[in-house]
């Protein structure tokens, strides 16, 4: 069949598809959305046939690029800086998406669209090529990178990891709950086709910067796949949009999706990207001026707002939180001080801040240092073992956080915090939305109609409450952060590998306990419950 001919082999293969009447088929993953009134239609209609000779000449340039980075080594000139948070990075990235992959089985048994079906399928395929050709990057950096440790148990710290379990959430946002959704809204309305844009176009920019051109081959690789998701995302959405009865559900799960990106994304990226770079020119863009650009401008404004003719009500009120909590309330610098703050039970190093940093904090984001300069000052001077025990535990005007139910991102905007007793347990929440997430929207009933699909948060969801009263030494060894020497840690306040004596051992920990706020919380008296939350909010944490 030539090529002329695709629409004509792709309106073939849907006529393939057919249902059974001599059954009903068992429906494995519910939905309470409705689709008897959707259009039945594929904008794209992309077929295997096209398909693959596409993702073969993309395998072979990232596979090209990856030999070309061993014969150059590569490895040897990209900043170490850059190349630690890439330990916690590729830890977590192949696992949102491999569940995105097995996102779409649920998507497919949930949406009666044979014409869709085949898109899906093939998004399938790409997000097992992308999970794969990430874990082959990691391989490469373990292989040849001076300090493998730590990319070598990076499966086992994602798993296990107070940071990786925020990455876990989010990945099982895809797979877990209402099959729409989880596997639409959630992954291909908000994450692929918001978030995406930060994560495989504006990350990739910062490693090049930082001498890594790895990196960006295999996420624009990614990244070109992006377009196929966003209209299959975009196709469902249409779909659901016909009956009014999903008008409420879409309503719900745009607020709940949207934030909860906003929490784990803008954390994550906007981390690795600021404080794992060494190009402090001042002319590259911030991630406040890459947000505005790449989420703000290009999906709120020309893909979220248009969705209003269709009589749907936009989150606007959140989109403009989190655009407020990216340049007013310091949110990914929050996050990045608390990452430092937890060093001894990463599973990476955190170099220092210096005063080139400093300077480029305080001309991208005014007030920066007043809030966090003496904090990574006092992290600069308390970075070898023997004076002092790890920043955490010093007196530095530091309160450890309290950690989100939902989204399971310390609530580090403390005015905030929102604390309720849900489910007979005390919960925080770094935010009301976070609390609207868990207390009204995964719920079996929402807006007086039945919601049976939608699931619950559940489990252990702070990584604290596992290791509550336990010794600091212990609880690293337990969790195997340890180098082949048996003492020394892999994790390390600073990148200085050659003095030995500059390396925290176990021996440096023994003797610290470890302690649970939530815990703490749920022990508490009403009224010492109620001082201590009020204490909490006031601290602005700031070092003196």
């Amino acid at each position: 069949m030539s090529r002329q001919s695709l629409t004509k082999a792709h309106n073939k293969i849907s006529e393939l598809t057919w249902e059974p009447t001599f059954a009903t088929p068992a429906t494995r993953f519910g939905t309470d959305y409705t689709f008897e009134k959707a259009p039945k239609k594929d904008p794209l209609k992309q077929i295997m046939r096209s398909y693959f000779p596409m993702e073969e000449e993309k395998d072979n340039r990232v596979y090209g690029a990856m030999d070309g980075a061993i014969r150059g080594n590569m490895f040897r000139q990209v900043q170490p800086r850059w190349l630690e948070w890439q330990k916690l990075f590729l830890s977590i990235i192949p696992f949102p998406e491999i569940s995105a992959a097995r996102a779409m089985p649920m998507a497919i048994d949930a949406v009666p669209n044979p014409e869709i079906h085949n898109g899906l399928a093939v998004q399938m395929i790409d997000e097992v090529r992308h999970s794969t050709i990430q874990m082959n990057l990691k391989k490469l950096y373990m292989n040849h990178y001076v300090d493998p440790a730590g990319f070598d148990i990076s499966s086992k710290g994602f798993a296990n990891n107070y940071a990786g379990t925020i990455g876990r959430q989010f990945g099982e946002g895809f797979i877990t709950g209402d099959a729409i959704t989880a596997a639409n809204i959630y992954l291909t309305v908000v994450a692929e086709t918001a978030f995406t844009n930060t994560l495989f176009v504006a990350m990739p920019d910062e490693a090049a910067a930082n001498g890594d051109y790895l990196l960006p081959t295999v996420f624009h690789s990614v990244q070109s796949d992006e377009s196929r998701h966003i209209s299959n995302g975009y196709s469902i959405l249409l779909m659901a949009l016909a009956d009014e009865k999903n008008r409420p559900l879409l309503e719900r799960d745009l607020r709940y999706a949207w934030w909860n990106n906003h929490c784990v994304v803008d954390a994550a990226i906007g981390t690795f990207i600021e404080y794992g770079t060494k190009d402090r020119r001042k002319n590259r863009e911030s991630y406040a001026e890459m947000w505005r650009r790449w989420i703000y401008d290009d999906y709120y404004r020309s893909y979220l707002l248009p969705l209003e003719k269709y009589g749907l009500t936009i989150p606007h009120d959140l989109v403009e939180e989190a655009w407020n909590r990216i340049t007013n309330k310091f949110y990914h610098h929050e996050v990045a001080r608390f990452f430092a703050t937890g060093w001894p039970v990463n599973y990476w190093k955190i170099d220092p801040m210096t005063d080139t940093d400093f300077e480029w904090f305080e001309e991208k984001y005014p007030g920066w240092y007043s809030r966090f300069g003496k904090w990574w000052e006092n992290y600069n001077r308390m970075k070898y073992p023997g004076r002092n025990k790890p920043i955490a535990f010093e007196e530095v005007g530091y309160e450890y956080p309290h950690r989100c139910w939902t989204c399971m991102v310390p609530a580090l905007i403390r005015e905030d915090m929102v604390v309720e007793k849900v489910d007979g347990q005390w919960r925080t929440y770094c935010s009301e939305t976070c609390y609207w997430t868990d207390a009204v929207a995964f719920r079996d009933e929402y807006e007086g109609r039945p919601t049976p699909n939608m699931g619950r948060l559940t489990g252990d969801r702070e990584w604290e409450t596992l290791h509550h009263n336990e010794d600091l030494a212990d609880i690293v060894e337990k969790l195997g952060y340890i180098r082949d020497d048996g003492k020394t840690l892999i994790p390390q306040p600073h990148l200085d590998l050659d003095d030995p004596a500059k390396m925290w051992t176990t021996d440096d920990l023994r003797g610290i306990t470890f302690q649970s706020p939530n815990v703490l919380l749920n022990q508490m008296s009403d009224a010492e419950r109620v001082a201590h939350i009020a204490a909490y909010r006031a601290n602005k944490n700031v070092s003196v």
